[in-house]
């Protein structure tokens, strides 16, 4: 489906902007300069009878956003948790995108579980209710279950779905590869590359299989992290386009003064949002990667509730140990040992010198220390970040973007319940106490045993591994005249004294 058809899709979004009245307010949350805003209103006037007229009562970004399709909702929702940097009157209109969207009909969700399950609703379910929540994919409904009275909530995906996002997102492609072609210097963050991991999430989120499977790992995860609940999937009642949670009771994390009305401390319940996400993502490497407010709740004791699982973002233990420097380096003000992880990682080209590349962080960097975090304008400074990483040649990393793009979300949803967290002085702690575990005498004596364990594991093929390094190097006299056996026999003695070590570290 990809092709220059999807040309007209990419007219549409400019000229739907344009039609519902949203060009503007965008142009002016993202700080556009006038030339950039005298082209798009040049252009977009002549193709405005094009756009997608949306729902007149919704305000202009919404209304573009909700008739352009899923994909465009999602960015919105992302966009609507930071109002520091698209502007209150903006951020305010993205909410409702959260899970206030339109919802399809009953009628409608009830034939899809009773084809899904392969049962009659009512002999699954007591009081199926309305719709109380619809979001971009799906809708969710409240009832019992009739065998155990248990209350649940039950999701249903959005009838042709699939269709609309495939839809969206083959435009994403043909835009990427457009700003590809006219802007060479965007190929260093992977546009394409981006959009297919983003096709990837997506796909995943489609599934309400794997987002069962998801609750369920991250609450075995999170079972033991105080303050925070994850509701437990009842797999007997899901399938891949039904799903079916534990009831989670609690006031949406948007609802500020609901919050405060019932005894909860907005900064504190901010702050364990920030704490429980890096906790998850440096500890686990297993996070939440869609923590805007409507999937959070606050319980009537106060607990953080999180629910809707489709997307989950997961780093390598390695990441995790660069990602916990990078921040901890930035929370010690030390711009120089932030330079050498980078280059450490391979973030940045090695022919780049890491001393400029340390003053530029710093430019980044002390900005956000003694000031007021109120007075920080996220938007400059992610613009200046953006320029550094231009000027160092660093390419975007397709494995961090769901750990970044939710940080950036993650921060959003704390600034709204207290707009003076700063996200470093909050994190500090758990950073460091994970730099403790990982980077110190016993993470060293862990990864150690690793290695061993793996040797151990491959014991039996390093003959064979051997004699093929053998077999490579028999052009040299050395080789050609050393013993297959005799390498066999240093390998089967390396794996004993490999489990050797294997005993003595555990003894540790």
């Amino acid at each position: 489906m990809r092709g220059p058809h999807n040309i007209l899709r990419l007219i549409r979004t400019g000229a739907t902007l344009e039609r519902t009245g949203a060009m503007r307010l965008v142009l002016e949350a993202f700080d556009a300069p006038r030339p950039l805003r005298i082209a798009a209103r040049v252009l977009g006037w002549p193709f405005k009878f094009l756009g997608l007229k949306g729902d007149p009562s919704m305000p202009p970004a919404t209304r573009a956003l909700t008739a352009l399709g899923p994909a465009y909702i999602k960015f919105g929702q992302v966009l609507s948790t930071r109002p520091d940097v698209v502007g209150d009157e903006l951020a305010m209109q993205l909410r409702v995108l959260q899970d206030k969207l339109p919802p399809f009909s009953t009628e409608v969700a009830k034939a899809t579980i009773e084809h899904e399950l392969g049962r009659p609703v009512d002999e699954l379910f007591e009081d199926l209710s309305e719709p109380v929540a619809a979001a971009s994919i799906a809708q969710v409904h409240r009832a019992r279950v009739r065998d155990t009275g248990h209350d649940v909530a039950v999701k249903v995906l959005r009838p042709k779905i699939e269709r609309a996002f495939r839809k969206d997102i083959d435009a994403f492609y043909l835009a990427a590869s457009i700003i590809e072609f006219l802007a060479p210097g965007t190929r260093r963050l992977h546009p394409t590359e981006v959009i297919a991991h983003f096709e990837g999430v997506v796909l995943g989120e489609l599934d309400l299989r794997l987002e069962s499977s998801a609750a369920s790992e991250f609450a075995a995860n999170t079972k033991g992290d105080a303050g925070f609940q994850v509701p437990q999937p009842h797999w007997f009642l899901s399938s891949r386009r039904v799903m079916t949670l534990e009831w989670a009771e609690g006031i949406p994390m948007g609802e500020l003064d609901a919050i405060v009305a019932a005894g909860h401390d907005p900064r504190a319940v901010g702050e364990r949002v920030l704490q429980l996400f890096l906790s998850h993502a440096l500890r686990d490497g297993y996070f939440h990667a869609d923590m805007h407010q409507g999937n959070l709740k606050v319980a009537a004791n106060g607990d953080v509730i999180a629910y809707d699982f489709g997307i989950m973002g997961r780093i390598d233990e390695y990441t995790r140990r660069v990602y916990a420097e990078i921040l901890f380096g930035f929370i010690q003000r030390d711009y120089k040992r932030v330079a050498e992880v980078h280059f450490e990682a391979g973030y940045v080209p090695a022919d780049r010198d890491v001393d400029e590349f340390a003053q530029a962080l710093r430019a980044v960097g002390e900005p956000i220390f003694g000031m007021d975090a109120s007075q920080i304008s996220m938007g400059r400074l992610l613009n200046y970040l953006f320029e550094v990483t231009e000027r160092f040649g660093m390419e975007t990393r397709t494995e961090l973007i769901l750990l970044q793009r939710t940080m950036v979300v993650v921060e959003g949803v704390a600034r709204s319940l207290s707009p003076q967290i700063n996200i470093w002085q909050v994190a500090k702690p758990i950073v460091e106490a994970y730099i403790k575990d990982s980077l110190g005498p016993r993470a060293l004596a862990r990864d150690l045993i690793k290695t061993a364990r793996v040797l151990v594991r491959f014991g039996p093929k390093l003959p064979q591994i051997a004699e093929a390094m053998l077999a490579r190097q028999s052009e040299t006299p050395v080789q050609r005249s050393a013993s297959p056996w005799r390498m066999v026999f240093y390998t089967g003695l390396g794996g004993a004294l490999t489990a050797g070590a294997i005993l003595i570290l555990q003894a540790l």
